[in-house]
């Protein structure tokens, strides 16, 4: 299946990298769940020889990802931990990043007590405000790192804005992209250098596959990520990039059903006497609503929502019955976490307070259930 030149974003999640199998005409890609491939002789191969260097089913996620992000190419990685841990090796001892002051508790573990053993240098800030952007530029600034919307408090960064000030610097600009998906937000073509994803989230939208993504614009970036995933070996199964491959294809109107949910949510936790503060991007309350609704295409099924104190949060969590209290995100079922104990725990309490993430603070990862059944869940567990 060829897909046209024009295609729209639906049809390029549902066929990019996706050919029928050639020996049976199955539409969907095969689990190639084979370790090495025999050769014709000395020298002659099909294209594979050790599934460590090529799978033909990561293959096929890997063009499929690059379509819908709209890069050079993709590489898939064992984790989303794996797969920021592999950008990195782009950087040199003495280099030095700027990172989103909310960025997710494993990559501040990641970042700080890991990679600063091996003389990389981070410097945290809002990168919602430029002007700090801008000041925490050094000579030796060779990243910006970026999340957006942030995890937990739902802070936006300017996409466009900050590729701009990166190619001036001469550095490149990383965008974690997994909170919105590629449904709701187009970095590569707001101007960022690489976007990473956890696989684990919205791609794969049924929480049964754990696995990470970088897609890359430069030629130069693509060659060392290519040489890496083989070299360093943390690659994505068979049987998961065949899962993040379904997951895929219904990525349009599984994210459609998300932006319900989540603004949904978000509105009636606004008229709730309970609820202190609700973080969402797509009430108008939003400090930078403007901003989500020209780089976002909907806006997504995350929300925070603040209830005054740890023991409020506490008891919300433990009284809701139709979701579930767990980590991770993008399933189809709703979860509900408290991320200052849970996905954030890593992060100091004197840096989760600098960034607003307080313990009275709870998330939710709408699914895709009614709207109306969550909304009740909810409404009883606040009462």
């Amino acid at each position: 299946m060829k897909l046209p030149p024009d295609a729209r974003f639906p049809t390029i999640c549902i066929h990019a990298g996706q050919t029928p199998d050639p020996g049976t005409g199955a539409i969907i890609t095969p689990i190639f769940q084979t370790s090495t491939y025999v050769q014709d002789a000395l020298g002659q191969h099909k294209g594979y020889e050790y599934a460590r260097t090529q799978n033909p089913t990561r293959a096929a996620l890997e063009h499929n990802l690059a379509a819908i992000e709209g890069g050079r190419a993709a590489f898939a990685f064992a984790s989303g931990m794996a797969a920021i841990d592999a950008l990195t090796t782009l950087l040199q001892s003495g280099d030095h990043v700027v990172v989103t002051d909310n960025t997710y508790g494993g990559t501040f573990r990641l970042f700080e007590k890991v990679l600063r053993k091996y003389g990389l240098e981070f410097t945290y800030v809002d990168t919602s405000q430029l002007e700090l952007v801008e000041r925490a530029m050094r000579p030796a600034t060779k990243m910006i790192f970026v999340e957006t919307p942030t995890n937990p408090v739902m802070r936006l960064t300017d996409i466009a804005a900050v590729a701009a000030l990166a190619r001036r610097h001469g550095a490149r600009l990383v965008v974690d992209n997994t909170f919105a998906s590629p449904a709701v937000q187009r970095p590569i073509a707001l101007g960022a250098d690489m976007v990473v994803h956890s696989t684990t989230k919205y791609l794969n939208g049924h929480s049964d596959s754990v696995g990470g993504a970088v897609i890359a614009t430069r030629a130069e970036d693509v060659e060392w990520l290519a040489f890496v995933q083989n070299a360093a070996g943390a690659i994505l199964s068979p049987f998961d990039s065949w899962l993040v491959l379904r997951g895929t294809k219904t990525l349009t109107v599984r994210m459609a059903q998300h932006n319900t949910n989540g603004l949904a949510l978000a509105e009636f936790l606004t008229t709730h006497p309970k609820v202190t503060k609700v973080l969402y991007p797509g009430l108008a309350c939003h400090p930078q609503h403007e901003l989500a609704k020209r780089q976002m295409r909907g806006f997504g099924g995350m929300l925070s929502f603040d209830v005054g104190t740890f023991d409020a949060a506490r008891d919300v969590c433990n009284r809701v019955r139709l979701m579930a209290l767990a980590e991770s995100l993008g399933g189809v079922e709703t979860l509900i976490s408290h991320p200052a104990s849970m996905t954030h725990a890593s992060v100091p309490p004197e840096r989760r307070q600098a960034i607003g993430l307080t313990d009275s603070m709870v998330r939710i990862s709408a699914g895709i259930e009614d709207p109306q059944d969550l909304i009740d869940d909810i409404r009883q567990a606040l009462a």
